[in-house]
């Protein structure tokens, strides 16, 4: 369980630097809390898209990350992001990406945070 909570808060850190580095990744609302609040359960949805859906897509793309040499883990990011913004806006939650290269480089930065958040926060059950 402790381990859920730190993978979560580490994505809604790296959403939250994204969301602060790129202009075209928005996230409103009202308040301080009401974004907060938003923030966390977009980062519930990343999460779940990344443990339920990104495995499927990693094997049906692995002759491309094999001829790539892994490269195509940007797209695929990107495409996790993009995913992770149209269902945000299903759950009318105000998160919002705009264009595929705009998910790339979001999907980059997250990529980094997010590793960086989760060799600095405890992990263990």
């Amino acid at each position: 369980m402790m381990n859920f909570v730190v993978k979560t808060l580490a994505n809604a850190g790296a959403l939250g630097v994204a969301i602060w580095l790129l202009q075209d990744i928005t996230l409103t609302g009202e308040s301080t809390g009401k974004k907060a609040l938003t923030l966390i359960l977009v980062a519930l949805v990343f999460g779940l898209v990344n443990f339920l859906v990104k495995p499927i897509v990693k094997l049906l793309t692995l002759p491309l990350f094999i001829l790539t040499l892994g490269l195509i883990t940007l797209v695929v990011n990107a495409l996790m992001l993009l995913l992770t913004s149209w269902l945000a806006e299903q759950f009318n939650l105000s998160f919002h990406v705009e264009g595929f290269w705009t998910a790339v480089l979001g999907g980059l930065i997250i990529s980094v945070v997010s590793w960086a958040l989760n060799v600095v926060l405890p992990d263990g059950d």
